[in-house]
C-alpha cells in the first residue's frame, strides 16, 4: 500500500489542500474556500471532508499518514495559528490538535516560508544542502531558515521574519505597524511602489506613466524592463541593491551554502538576480566572498506551498 501525506496551503482567500508522495509528486488537489459559513471548528470540517474525499477519489491502494500545513503566523512549537492578519479568526487557532482528532494522524504546521524551506530540502533544489536560506517574494517578503539539516523555529516558533528586518527606520510605512520594513521594498507591492517614487522624482519618459496604481503588477513591470524602460530597469536595481544588503546581513549571522529566491518577483530572472548578487557581495564580511550562490528555487513550476506542507509531514515521518 502506498502511502501519502496530505500538504495544506492555508491563505487568506483560499485553501489549497493536495495528496502528496514521498517523491513529491501531488497525486490529487483540490481548493476550497477558507473564508465560509460558520466559524473556526466548521472550516476545520470542511478541510477534513476535503482530505478524505480526496484520499477516496484515490482508493484503497494509499493510506494517509500526516497532515502538514503551511498557514500565516503559524507556529510549530504551539501548533496554532496565532493572530493571522489576513484570517476572520483570531487568537490562536489550535488547528493541528483540532485535525489530529478527526484524522488520527500526525498534524504538522509551521508558516508558508518555512514550508517552502523543507520543501526545497526534500524536493527541490536544496536536496543533499544542510545550510541554506529561501526567500519568497510575493505580496509580503518571507524566509525559511535550515540550519545543519534542520528548519530555524527560535523560542516560540516565529524565528526567520528577515522581511520585517529594517531597512530605514524612517521608511515606508509596512502593514505589520513599523515603519522600513524589507518587504516593503521587496516584494510585488514594494517594487511597485518604488516604481510610483521614480516616476513623481523625474520627467523621464516611461510607458509606465500610462498605468494607475492598481493596474501595475511585478509581472507587467519585468514585462517593461526587459523592453528596456529605463524607470523599470532602475526599479530592479534599487529592489535588488535593498534586498542583497539585508542578505550580506544573513550571511554573517548564518553562514548559508546558497539563499533561493522563489516567488512572483523571482520569476523577473537576471533582472532581479544580478542587483542582488552584486550587491550581496559588496557588502559581506570578506570570508563570506564568493561563497555564497543565489539560487532560483527548484520548485518554481509547481505548487510549492502545497509540496512544502507535505514535505513537513514527510519530514516528521522520517524523524
Amino acid at each position: 500500500m502506498g502511502k501519502i501525506v496530505a500538504g495544506i496551503d492555508i491563505g487568506g482567500t483560499n485553501t489549497v489542500i493536495g495528496l502528496v508522495t514521498s517523491q513529491g509528486e501531488c497525486l490529487v488537489e483540490r481548493t476550497i474556500r477558507t473564508k465560509g459559513e460558520g466559524g473556526f471548528i466548521n472550516y476545520i470540517l470542511r478541510i477534513v471532508d476535503s482530505v478524505n474525499a480526496l484520499s477516496e477519489e484515490l482508493g484503497s491502494e494509499y493510506r494517509l499518514e500526516a497532515v502538514g500545513i503551511g498557514a500565516p503566523n503559524g507556529s510549530y512549537n504551539l501548533g496554532a495559528i496565532v493572530d493571522a492578519p489576513n484570517l476572520a479568526w483570531k487568537g490562536i487557532l489550535p488547528i493541528c490538535s483540532e485535525m489530529e482528532s478527526r484524522l488520527n494522524v500526525p498534524v504538522i504546521l509551521t508558516n508558508d516560508a518555512n514550508a517552502a524551506a523543507v520543501g526545497e530540502m526534500l524536493f527541490g533544489a536544496a536536496k543533499g544542502m544542510k545550510n541554506f536560506i529561501i526567500i519568497t517574494l510575493g505580496t509580503g517578503l518571507g524566509s525559511g531558515i535550515v540550519t545543519d539539516g534542520k528548519l530555524v523555529l527560535g523560542h516560540d516558533g516565529f524565528a526567520g521574519e528577515l522581511g520585517h528586518t529594517t531597512v530605514d527606520p524612517n521608511g515606508r510605512k509596512c502593514g505589520c505597524g513599523k515603519l522600513g520594513c524589507l518587504e516593503t521594498y521587496v516584494s510585488a507591492p514594494g517594487i511597485r511602489r518604488t516604481i510610483f517614487e521614480l516616476l513623481a522624482s523625474s520627467i523621464e519618459p516611461s510607458s509606465l506613466r500610462s498605468f494607475t496604481y492598481n493596474d501595475l503588477s511585478a509581472k507587467i513591470i519585468s514585462q517593461k524592463a526587459l523592453e528596456g524602460d529605463s524607470i523599470a530597469r532602475e526599479a530592479f536595481e534599487r529592489t535588488g541593491e535593498i534586498l542583497g544588503l539585508k542578505l550580506a546581513d544573513a550571511v554573517a549571522t548564518l553562514s548559508p551554502e546558497a539563499i533561493f529566491l522563489f516567488g512572483g518577483l523571482s520569476k523577473a530572472g537576471d533582472l532581479i538576480f544580478e542587483p542582488t548578487r552584486r550587491s550581496m557581495e559588496s557588502n559581506l564580511f570578506p570570508i563570506y566572498r564568493n561563497k555564497v550562490k543565489i539560487l532560483p528555487s527548484g520548485l518554481q513550476d509547481k505548487n510549492v506551498a502545497v509540496l512544502g506542507a507535505a514535505a513537513l509531514g514527510w519530514q516528521h515521518l522520517n524523524l
